[in-house]
């Protein structure tokens, strides 16, 4: 029986009348004060990243950390979230997820597109992608963060993934659904906005060996090298579906700023420079009714509102940004910009 000795928490337990092992809290108090800290990071990060995102005071209350399975995890969701994934480079890949609702990560990512988060846009892959890139920001602060409690152990987001959750999601999806996870939410409320909630999720396992790794740092131990080797946890447990191209992420902390805000600080362009756009060249116009489409053909003109000569519309994301004309290069077709539309009007 001597591999069947309680533990002090089981002793303590017993001692107070708790009389079932089964109560037992499978966190220890030591442990809970360790991840307690990492809860209050990523509120930290979450605070700090959207309170510069949005130019708005932002409020972020931690609440208590919870340990449930991952099926009863994704349970207490009414609505689908959205799913954030990356893994903690630096410290055996350990995989991360951070569970948002689907309008938090839509008010976030029209913040990372300029806009004042006062209506909710709507979802497409161009605005998942900006809030992948803010979560990223988030984790790479957090990481940041985590690395000084760690004695110096350098971490970077790697791996990092998102999707919108489908029926059956998962946290990890490379998880089965009885796999304990820890769960830590933060209540974002941001000045004139309804708030919302961002979960910070590690399986049980490695939550507690980051509280490890935490107190052995206090106790002055010096870290271990870790490997690093590719990791794919992409969150989609189920089929969720993936959020258009990868973008590529960097945390905030290593992230090359292309001239930045005050004190070099990066501004909201910064973030979401790598995020691509569809630019969309507009010869004309014609408005056609049903009958007159239905009676094209092959070897028919339709008439452009446009003169033969006039510059061409160009637009991003369906918006006009400029003017220009058809040249072309080698075989292909191009347009040369001839001046800016801004806010409507030309330019000066």
């Amino acid at each position: 029986m001597s591999d069947d000795l309680l533990s002090p928490d089981e002793i303590n337990a017993l001692l107070a009348g708790g009389g079932d092992l089964g109560d037992v809290s499978e966190v220890s108090d030591a442990d809970a004060e360790q991840l307690a800290k990492v809860s209050d990071t990523f509120a930290n990060s979450e605070n700090s990243v959207i309170n510069m995102l949005a130019g708005k005071n932002v409020t972020t209350n931690t609440g208590a950390p919870e340990i449930l399975t991952q099926d009863e995890f994704s349970g207490k969701f009414s609505e689908i979230p959205f799913l954030f994934s990356s893994t903690f480079g630096g410290m055996d890949d350990m995989p991360l997820a951070l569970v948002v609702d689907q309008r938090g990560a839509l008010t976030l990512a029209d913040f990372m597109m300029g806009g004042t988060g006062a209506s909710v846009p709507e979802p497409n892959d161009m605005y998942w992608g900006a809030a992948q890139e803010g979560l990223s920001q988030i984790v790479g602060s957090a990481f940041t963060s985590l690395a000084a409690m760690l004695a110096g152990r350098r971490l970077m987001p790697e791996n990092t993934t998102s999707a919108v959750g489908e029926d059956g999601w998962r946290a990890f999806s490379l998880e089965p659904a009885d796999e304990k996870i820890w769960a830590s939410p933060v209540s974002v409320t941001i000045e004139g906005l309804q708030p919302f909630n961002i979960w910070t999720c590690l399986t049980l396992d490695n939550a507690l060996t980051i509280a490890g790794y935490m107190r052995d740092a206090l106790e002055g131990k010096k870290p271990q090298p870790q490997s690093s080797g590719p990791v794919n946890n992409n969150p989609m447990g189920g089929g969720g579906r993936n959020v258009g191209p990868a973008v590529d992420v960097r945390p905030a902390a290593f992230q090359p700023l292309g001239g930045g805000g005050a004190g070099g600080a990066p501004s909201p362009i910064d973030l979401i420079a790598d995020i691509p756009v569809r630019v969309t060249v507009e010869l004309g116009k014609a408005r056609k009714s049903v009958s007159e489409i239905l009676a094209l053909n092959t070897g028919a003109v339709i008439e452009l509102d446009k003169m033969a000569g006039e510059p061409v519309d160009i637009l991003v994301n369906g918006k006009l940004i400029a003017h220009g004309e058809v040249v072309v290069i080698d075989e292909n077709f191009g347009v040369r910009i001839t001046d800016i539309v801004a806010n409507g009007a030309k330019a000066s």
